[in-house]
């Protein structure tokens, strides 16, 4: 029985993986701060059915506390690492960059100094697609130059692989950092696209649409992620001298028109269109080139995007009373 410290595990991606985890057989140490970047009781209902399971710890701490970080390392005795916390989203970064430099990349390293303390030497690392800007060449690729962020969000990201690679060099920590593209799927926060559009279009509410309904996204559903995920910790798990960067994506576009119309003959509504100019840091599109993930890790998503977008509204039927305002 392996032990796995995942951060902001009790996210929408933190949460699945953990679950996969568990089912699986191994412990699993959750850390999360549970902020109010959105309510925090979606995050409880993400996470409340493992809480009795003996082999799920929960640390209600904030990975800028070195402190309390420490203790976790000294508590447990951690096989490898999945680090997902992070202040998320772009336009957000805009508002508040100084939080999102002290949480992504100061939060990062006190948990790369820790595993150096305490001698853990995997990792997999939450990177992202926007640290490819308005990359013009597509799809993207993870030699593609990425020094031309357009967010700070992004920036941090960017930031964030490079002192792994300085850890990874001077430590030997084995490290895989995952660029996702725009994952989505049950447990969706509230703030992003398909969640937010699901919801508007059930109450037959307008819904913000940023420029012309052209730029795409390379949607990717969570449980083809979750796969991408655990195979990367078996990667860095039974290999020595990592570094990798892999694109997790499903290398097929899809415009916000077609995200709109796909979501209208889910849920069977139309929805009302309220039309807004292009957004400050957001970029035209993203596609994925997941040939390095295939041949490295054996990634290979397998779901359809009408297929993930009824999974979804299927799972926010249910869960609906948490996202309503």
């Amino acid at each position: 029985m392996k032990t796995y410290l995942i951060t902001g595990g009790a996210g929408f991606i933190g949460s699945h993986l953990a679950d996969e985890l568990l089912k699986n057989g191994n412990k699993v140490v959750v850390i999360d701060n549970f902020n109010d970047f959105y309510n925090p009781k979606i995050k409880e209902n993400n996470i409340k059915h493992n809480l009795d399971n003996p082999n799920y710890k929960l640390e209600r701490i904030d990975i800028r506390n070195q402190e309390e970080v420490n203790r976790v390392f000294a508590e447990n005795k951690i096989d490898n690492i999945m680090h997902l916390a992070a202040m998320a989203g772009v336009r957000p970064s805009i508002e508040n960059p100084i939080l999102y430099q002290e949480v992504n990349c100061l939060g990062s390293q006190i948990i790369l100094e820790a595993m150096k303390k305490y001698n853990v030497k995997n990792i997999v690392f939450a990177s992202s697609s926007s640290v490819y800007g308005n990359t013009k060449t597509v799809p993207f690729k993870e030699t593609d130059i990425v020094d031309f962020a357009i967010s700070p969000y992004a920036a941090t990201k960017k930031a964030n692989e490079v002192m792994t690679h300085v850890y990874h060099k001077l430590y030997g920590f084995n490290v895989i950092m995952l660029r996702f593209f725009t994952v989505y799927g049950e447990r969706q926060r509230p703030d992003l696209a398909i969640n937010k559009f699901t919801r508007l279009i059930m109450e037959d509410k307008p819904i913000p649409v940023f420029g012309d309904g052209t730029t795409s996204r390379d949607y990717t559903y969570v449980k083809d992620i979750i796969d991408g995920v655990m195979k990367s910790l078996k990667y860095v798990e039974e290999h020595d001298d990592v570094y990798e960067i892999l694109n997790l994506g499903e290398s097929e576009p899809i415009t916000l028109n077609q995200m709109i119309e796909t979501i209208e003959e889910v849920v069977g509504k139309k929805a009302i269109i309220d039309r807004k100019p292009m957004q400050p840091g957001d970029v035209d599109r993203t596609y994925a080139d997941i040939t390095k993930a295939k041949n490295l890790i054996g990634y290979n998503p397998k779901t359809s995007f009408k297929e993930g977008i009824r999974n979804f509204v299927y799972w926010y039927k249910e869960n609906k009373e948490l996202y309503e305002e």
